[in-house]
């Protein structure tokens, strides 16, 4: 089972990459984050056509999560149920062939003194109860997306400038941490200890990809029973070098279930 995730930074604009891409990987599920675009105007026949279905909620010019799959999915859910803000345009979940998929769109904070940093933190603590209300860590759980994190200083190009950034910041790093001790493993680090590989690559940064000048803010995590199984993660750059790219890359891994 191929599972994989991707920023499209407006799913209209990256339509043709993204297209292209599933017919190459044949991914069996592929989380979408910032899909950008009203449910109305969501290009969903693209993927069907391609052979895929596809489950997804979404706003005019910001967020929106999608989830595409092989196999039909099964109770799709969209947000928090919690009584705070549903915020159903960042999280979508569904189980697709009996594994538990959630995508998440986590917001980024904009500065750590601004009060969208504070929600990023309560958000990955909501986070962590609706994993404890919803799932067990010994049933195979996928948690997929934009994480809007880099966890360790080789996440991140020249670490030593990022320690005031809301997507570096030693408190995001611990709410993080935290979310991750319901029982999830990195994925993608248990195939690449140490190796500085990066998923986004800024716009404004003059050939960030050729030069390796990013951060690791995708994420593949994964409870125990399911990333025992995994039996290879990588981050494709092709698709950030193709014209009018998204801002991020594709990540994908194997598992042998």
């Amino acid at each position: 089972m191929r599972i994989a995730t991707f920023n499209a930074n407006s799913i209209r604009s990256r339509l043709p990459i993204l297209l292209q891409w599933l017919v190459d990987h044949q991914p069996d599920v592929l989380g979408i984050q910032e899909t950008k675009v009203q449910d109305v105007d969501f290009p969903k026949e693209a993927f069907e056509a391609a052979g895929y279905h596809v489950s997804f909620k979404g706003e005019k010019s910001y967020n929106g999560v999608a989830l595409i799959s092989k196999s039909e999915p099964q109770n799709v859910r969209f947000g928090f149920n919690d009584g705070g803000p549903a915020d159903e345009t960042r999280l979508i979940r569904a189980v697709v062939d009996g594994i538990s998929v959630v995508n998440t769109y986590v917001p980024q904070g904009r500065a750590v003194d601004h009060v969208m940093y504070r929600y990023k933190l309560n958000w990955y603590a909501r986070l962590r109860k609706l994993f404890e209300k919803e799932y067990t860590a010994d049933q195979p759980l996928a948690w997929i997306g934009d994480i809007n994190i880099a966890v360790e200083p080789l996440d991140v190009s020249n670490p030593q400038n990022k320690k005031n950034d809301p997507c570096f910041h030693i408190d995001a790093h611990n709410a993080f941490l935290e979310t991750c001790a319901f029982g999830f493993e990195d994925v993608f680090r248990n195939h690449h200890p140490g190796e500085e590989l990066y998923s986004f690559f800024d716009y404004r940064v003059k050939d960030a990809v050729q030069r390796n000048i990013g951060w690791r803010i995708d994420y593949i995590l994964a409870t125990a029973p399911l990333a025992e199984k995994s039996v290879d993660c990588l981050i494709d750059v092709e698709p950030r070098l193709k014209e009018k790219p998204s801002d991020h890359t594709f990540m994908m891994a194997d598992f042998d279930v």
